[in-house]
């Protein structure tokens, strides 16, 4: 999945530090520049991709859809959701009993989902 961002860098580190893994792992089949940021996890690789003129959605407004949105299992909502801000993510809707929804540093919603 490539995800359009104004700052693939800062947007692979944000998902790093919800989801480990390593960024910008040399020796891959894409190029690693500015305009160019990856995210290598055992699941798979999220790319992340410079748009100059990127436009952040706002959830739940489907004239500025999502785009993307992930969900991501966490065992303790409560500290999921404090890693989430203290890496700079915003949440959007705590309503829920067994989910949270945030944006990440680019405006993208995603999910915490309790397992």
């Amino acid at each position: 999945m490539v995800v359009d961002c104004p700052e693939p860098r800062g947007l692979a580190e944000f998902y790093r530090g919800l989801l480990g893994g390593e960024v910008d792992r040399p020796g891959q089949p894409w190029e690693l520049n500015d305009d160019w940021s990856t995210l290598h996890h055992p699941g798979g690789v999220l790319c992340f991709q410079r748009a100059h003129d990127h436009v952040a959605p706002e959830w739940p407004d489907p004239a500025k859809p999502q785009q993307f949105h992930l969900d991501i299992a966490v065992e303790d909502l409560d500290a999921g959701s404090a890693e989430v801000l203290r890496l700079g993510g915003v949440l959007l809707d705590d309503s829920e009993t067994y989910w949270r929804v945030f944006a990440d540093p680019a405006g993208h919603p995603f999910c915490l989902v309790w397992e």
